[in-house]
């Protein structure tokens, strides 16, 4: 069950088995071989979505955590999903300015599921925030989720109070590859695998 504390003013989630970067890392390594550059799946999902119904995810995200998102990559393409990317995208411009929102506002419209990748630099940065907003007021309840990222397993998470009403992806274990991950919110949990294709 999720349940809630406030330490000294910041929301703190207590929950065995948050999403670490130290488990993020293994699964990636245990699929290695399959994993390309950040750069050439971006490609290959643009590829993909034309030629199939693929559910896509539009991941909020922090710009510099390149490592982590190719990790994030990996873990949601073995379930079958794409990933959007905003700086892998061709027609975002090149210096951040109004039609960089426009665009990004296109793609949470046009993207099946919202992920907030809440890492500490996520949940401090204006344009991840932004971002939440505008994905709370598109994609309904059912298709919006915040995936807390912690340093090391086991470890609390220290985030913000908004983040406490969004569903939460976890996983089956802290420390081992290959197992399950899932949605929970307000004591319900349900494979990420079924949310994602619902």
């Amino acid at each position: 069950m999720l349940t809630y504390g406030t330490i000294l003013g910041n929301t703190r989630l207590y929950m065995e088995n948050l999403i670490s970067r130290e488990l993020l890392s293994k699964t990636r390594q245990k699929n290695l071989q399959k994993s390309k550059s950040v750069y050439n799946k971006a490609l290959e999902v643009k590829k993909r979505n034309k030629y199939f119904n693929e559910v896509s995810i539009f991941l909020s995200h922090k710009h510099g955590e390149t490592e982590l998102i190719e990790q994030i990559i990996v873990l949601f393409e073995d379930l079958g999903v794409s990933v959007y990317i905003d700086w892998l995208d061709s027609e975002m411009p090149k210096t951040t300015n109004g039609s960089t929102a426009k665009r990004i506002k296109e793609k949470i419209r046009s993207c099946d599921k919202f992920i907030f990748l809440a890492t500490e630099s996520a949940i401090s940065s204006k344009w991840c925030n932004w971002e939440l907003g505008h994905g709370d007021s598109q994609k309904f309840f059912e298709n919006i989720a915040v995936m807390p990222i912690t340093e090391k397993p086991k470890q609390v998470y220290s985030g913000n109070e908004y983040l406490e009403i969004y569903p939460i992806i976890t996983s089956q274990s802290s420390y081992s590859i290959g197992g399950e991950f899932y949605l929970e919110f307000e004591g319900k949990k349900v494979k990420l695998s079924d949310w994602l294709k619902s």
